[in-house]
């Protein structure tokens, strides 16, 4: 089975920490999230993963290096979701492609919506949920009617989750910024369907701001949303701090807290924050609701 993972993109909304590594890089629990769904994607079956990359692409390139069955596709030129598939075509088997957004954690069953997209024998299949905050796809019998409406009781989100054909890329202009959503809508005028398979109930975290960053590490911390198996280690207790750590002493931790390998100094206080490795938090300092990192 194959997959892409899109991983072009450029974070603003995430700025100024996008300026120290591209999104898809951020780690979650002390681990790239793009590592993480590259191992979830592996343990799924799918041998071949292609992940595109643009801004900071040379952190991407060194951080894939050596993993077998990863293709690195690197993107002179902002090419948006559609142009970044398109570019793929020439490296993709004749089989269905299995697509996701780099920032999201989710606990979408890979398997099932594959399967369900070969059962479909259609050209798309895109994975769906009732997420008032994103809901702007218009979904009826099962198939995708319409994007970017006005929210009323038809309409779900999109979870960055799809299968297509690749020759479904095929139309698209080889080399140029093109958004995946504007080739589908021309299937929709061309009559085709487009199927969607609902995946409510599952968890999803689209890693977009910084306080969703941080209420996803809470989440997880806390246990309530499921932990990926890949995580290789992590604590009971609702805080994570690094075995190289450097820790002071009469350091206080509230809640949750998460902490790379980074220097905390005497007498530190933290709540509810995320730490970078090689951030280095100065003696007595006190923080709560924050993402610290490194200084620049």
């Amino acid at each position: 089975m194959q997959a892409m993972i899109l991983a072009a993109g450029f974070g603003t909304r995430l700025l100024p920490f996008t300026k120290l590594r591209p999104k898809p890089l951020f780690p979650i629990l002390n681990e790239p999230l793009l590592l993480l769904t590259i191992r979830r994607l592996q343990a799924a079956g799918f041998d071949h993963i292609i992940v595109n990359c643009h801004y900071l692409k040379e952190q991407i390139v060194s951080a894939l290096s050596g993993i077998s069955g990863v293709l690195v596709q690197e993107e002179e030129t902002v090419l948006g979701t559609g142009g970044g598939l398109r570019m793929a075509l020439s490296n993709l088997r004749d089989e269905p492609l299995l697509v996701s957004n780099g920032d999201i954690y989710h606990t979408v069953d890979f398997h099932k919506l594959y399967a369900a997209h070969r059962a479909n024998h259609g050209a798309v299949t895109m994975a769906m949920h009732d997420y008032p905050r994103f809901n702007k796809v218009t979904v009826l019998d099962g198939q995708i009617t319409g994007f970017d409406v006005i929210q009323d009781d038809n309409c779900l989100a999109f979870t960055g989750l799809h299968v297509l054909e690749p020759e479904v890329l095929e139309k698209i202009p080889l080399e140029q910024n093109y958004s995946i959503i504007d080739c589908y809508r021309g299937l929709l005028q061309e009559g085709k369907p487009i199927f969607a398979l609902r995946v409510d109930g599952c968890s999803w975290t689209d890693m977009g701001t910084v306080t969703d960053y941080l209420a996803l590490h809470g989440r997880l911390l806390k246990r309530e949303i499921p932990l990926w198996p890949e995580f290789s280690n992590v604590s009971e207790t609702g805080f994570l701090v690094h075995g190289d750590a450097l820790t002071g002493t009469g350091g206080m931790m509230r809640e949750w807290v998460c902490v790379g390998r980074a220097q905390l100094e005497e007498n530190v206080s933290l709540q509810r924050c995320v730490v970078w490795d090689d951030a280095r938090i100065v003696k007595g300092a006190v923080h709560s609701d924050v993402l610290l990192v490194p200084e620049e």
